[in-house]
């Protein structure tokens, strides 16, 4: 498993291994922090004699982590039955997009890539936890059946079956667009929506596209998904005429071309897309504030710089 960190007990540098891992499990930054910070405190809590003969605390911490997660996903389905409105997995930053640095908030360790879009999150959101561990363990990080074993109490032919009736569901799903065919899709969308030219919006959505926003019951939104390309460019459109001052950004969401939605520097709303053959098929509108707290922290630092520029 995970490299064993050079400290005295060989931990130190899995945190950041085991926050990827567990943010792809559970979707929720709060979540996965709450779940690896719980693993440490497991560890520490052994007699230093147990530690002492454990040859690899790395895995051991994975063992501990993808427990706790898989019994975080358990509970997760009965309290999200409470959730009002739509849950939507937290947005993630690329703060280099922001300040063209590294900060030091749980965003910025993680690693960008496909197993983070919200299209992907969205689909294992449909597994059932056994199924998600199984498949994230193995698909995205490499772990053998015999590992994933010892985190679900089954065996690894039993652990194999699961990651391979979750594959089936993500295949359902397309390859994604490149970066750069989503980027002037989306970019078009800020235009048209900028212009609130309802035409131009419905020229870019699909005509069975399905609009999802996450308000948490905190800020106003859609309870339910719209659905049809034309009805989520007339509610832009309103969206836009009842927010004057309202600025589109064009940012990285999750390690794809996104935007993202503020006024004097507060961050409101972060929108991710789905595109195919030109078209957005789906949009996941995040705007439950607790959701948005790595955003409203980098857009606060640009708006800043912005304002002190312009003395």
């Amino acid at each position: 498993m995970g490299a064993v960190g050079t400290n005295t007990d060989g931990t130190a540098g899995e945190r950041r291994q085991l926050i990827n891992v567990a943010y792809r499990l559970l979707g929720s930054l709060a979540e996965s922090e709450d779940a690896v910070q719980e693993a440490y405190a497991r560890w520490y809590a052994l007699p230093r004699t147990r530690r002492d003969e454990i040859a690899s605390p790395g895995a051991w911490l994975t063992t501990v982590t993808g427990r706790i997660c898989l019994d975080v996903l358990g509970s997760a389905r009965a309290r999200r039955e409470h959730y009002v409105g739509a849950w939507l997995p937290d947005p993630l930053p690329d703060h280099a997009e922001w300040d063209h640095g590294r900060g030091t908030d749980l965003a910025d360790q993680m690693v960008l890539d496909e197993s983070v879009t919200m299209a992907f999150l969205v689909v294992l959101e449909s597994m059932t936890p056994a199924e998600r561990v199984a498949f994230v363990l193995h698909d995205v990080f490499r772990y053998s059946f015999a590992e994933i074993a010892d985190i679900l109490d089954r065996t690894p032919a039993a652990c194999k079956q699961l990651a391979a009736s979750a594959r089936r569901r993500v295949r359902v799903a397309r390859a994604p667009v490149t970066a750069a065919g989503q980027a002037d899709v989306v970019r078009h969308v800020k235009e048209a929506w900028e212009t609130k030219d309802i035409a131009a919006l419905v020229d870019l959505l699909d005509p069975a596209a399905v609009m999802t926003a996450d308000g948490g019951g905190m800020v106003g939104t859609v309870l339910r998904p719209i659905e049809g390309g034309a009805r989520i460019a007339q509610y832009m459109v309103a969206i836009a005429a009842k927010a004057p001052g309202l600025e589109l950004l064009e940012r990285s969401v999750n390690g794809v071309p996104g935007l993202v939605a503020q006024r004097a520097g507060a961050v409101m709303t972060v929108a991710s897309f789905d595109v195919a053959d030109g078209r957005v098929t789906r949009i996941w509108a995040v705007r439950n504030p607790e959701k948005l707290r790595p955003w409203v922290r980098a857009g606060q630092a640009v708006y800043r710089k912005r304002i002190l520029s312009d003395e």
